[in-house]
């Protein structure tokens, strides 16, 4: 078994205190500290990868963040690599206008490959919508929004892309989240770890579960890997 390198964390919910995207600065010290000893921190968000890369810079992590929930990989403030197809999502945008009240694009960061929407209709409805029109998309909720995304495009994507590009083991990471969105990233890892306060759904698909909420779940995520890691569990 290789040793753990690398860290995939995602950002509201997991490090964030309040739902506009306060960042608990205790959780961002562990990770400053993790970075410290050597360990790769790697934001994988539903937010813009600029956003994630900003919090780094400032942060004093790891530049490198997969932003637009797996359809951009940004390992610097000007260097991005577009995944995705944001004409076809513009597209879907349309067509739900089209079809369902109360549709309207969020205020956001710029996108490059996704739209992002106010959470205010029903999303099985949507992407019922996108089923019954033959589009290849999907509405996901990443509890800040929902986003439109192409149906192959996710952060499990955006990671497994990063993970070639370095020649990373899936054995080498610790994927951790909070929502349904994080899901295809725990995928690509081979522990990964949520919240006891998180959607039945997504621990049943994560490796460990930890206690804490806005942000200390972070911190007993981090405390778990070291503590198994004195038991050989994490290497």
């Amino acid at each position: 078994m290789q040793k753990i390198k690398w860290f995939a964390v995602d950002i509201d919910g997991t490090m964030t205190i309040n739902g506009n995207g306060m960042v608990n600065l205790d959780a961002l010290f562990k990770l400053r500290y993790l970075v410290k000893l050597g360990y790769h921190v790697i934001y994988v968000t539903g937010r813009s990868s600029i956003e994630a890369i900003a919090l780094a810079v400032f942060g004093g992590t790891t530049q490198i963040a997969i932003g637009e929930n797996g359809g951009v990989l940004s390992t610097g403030p000007s260097k991005h690599q577009i995944l995705a197809n944001k004409e076809r999502c513009l597209k879907g945008f349309n067509l739900l206008k089209r079809n369902i009240n109360h549709v309207s694009q969020k205020s956001v960061f710029p996108r490059m490959s996704e739209v992002v929407l106010e959470r205010t209709f029903n999303l099985d409805h949507g992407n019922q919508v996108f089923r019954n029109n033959g589009a290849a998309l999907v509405l996901v909720d990443s509890n800040y929004a929902f986003h439109i995304n192409e149906t192959n495009v996710n952060k499990g994507f955006g990671l497994e892309f990063l993970m070639k590009m370095y020649g990373i083991s899936h054995d080498e990471i610790v994927s951790i989240g909070d929502s349904l969105t994080d899901i295809p990233m725990f995928r690509k890892s081979r522990y990964s770890i949520t919240f006891e306060n998180s959607d039945q759904i997504v621990k049943d698909n994560a490796t460990h579960v930890v206690k804490g909420t806005n942000g200390n779940g972070l911190i007993n995520a981090i405390d778990l890997v070291f503590e198994f890691k004195s038991h050989s569990e994490f290497l």
